[in-house]
């Protein structure tokens, strides 16, 4: 017998006893399917847009080329120059981020670092990042959590898009709460100093691209490239798998 009719046989036997189900809506998903989302789940994953804004691309739904945060001279005080997304935070993109990040499910970040490469392609205004970072976890949400869900992102990111990859030089200095109880106002406050670059020769000189699976306020990313910056860091970029 053929090894490619081996191999699908052997997905079919898997199947029967370890059937997959959708990340998304639960329903069951073919024996030959790729992804980990249903046909329509997957047509689900949308692209931040058709406007957003130029620097933190948050969806504009009355037009214009920049959000009210962004608007102006504002623009200037951010030291994450540019932030951009492969998808919006939807039913379809929700299921495989939290699958990610609370469900154990760290396998998924190759399929999800995939698609982000697939995306990054289309936004010309990243093109001149050089090396890859991940936004960090404090050591002990990390050993709870047993991985850093934005570690794995950006590595399967950069294997895609032949960037280099630094998961070292920048840390998290203090374990700060959970933003999901914040406003925007209350989240910046709680990433201020929250982190900083222990490598300024790695950085220095260079263009870095944050990675982390959603951006909502883009607090955390902020936080990352005011560390960056100081340490000489030329600019820092964002790229996130998910935009709220």
């Amino acid at each position: 017998m053929p090894v490619a009719a081996l191999k699908n046989l052997a997905k079919r036997f898997l199947h029967f006893w370890f059937p997959r189900t959708c990340f998304s809506c639960g329903c069951d998903l073919p024996w030959h399917a790729a992804g980990s989302l249903c046909a329509q789940c997957e047509k689900g994953l949308k692209r931040p847009g058709p406007l957003v804004c130029r620097r933190c691309g948050v969806v504009l739904k009355s037009g214009g080329a920049h959000c009210y945060n962004c608007r102006g001279s504002k623009a200037k005080a951010y030291k994450c120059s540019v932030i951009r997304s492969a998808f919006m935070f939807n039913a379809s993109s929700r299921g495989l981020v939290h699958a990610l990040k609370y469900g154990g499910a760290d396998y998924l970040a190759r399929e999800m670092g995939n698609l982000m490469a697939v995306r990054f392609c289309t936004y010309p205004e990243l093109a001149a990042a050089e090396i890859v970072m991940p936004v960090p976890l404090f050591p002990k949400r990390r050993r709870k959590r047993g991985y850093n869900q934005s570690a794995l992102l950006a590595r399967w990111l950069a294997a895609g898009t032949g960037l280099a990859y630094d998961d070292v030089s920048l840390t998290r200095t203090r374990d700060t709460v959970s933003q999901t109880t914040l406003g925007r106002r209350g989240r910046l406050a709680n990433m201020t100093g929250a982190f900083a670059c222990k490598n300024s020769a790695a950085v220095k000189g260079k263009v870095i691209l944050l990675v982390d699976d959603v951006a909502t306020t883009g607090a955390t990313l902020e936080g990352c490239a005011v560390a960056l910056k100081v340490a000489g860091a030329k600019k820092v970029f964002a790229y996130t798998f998910a935009r709220e």
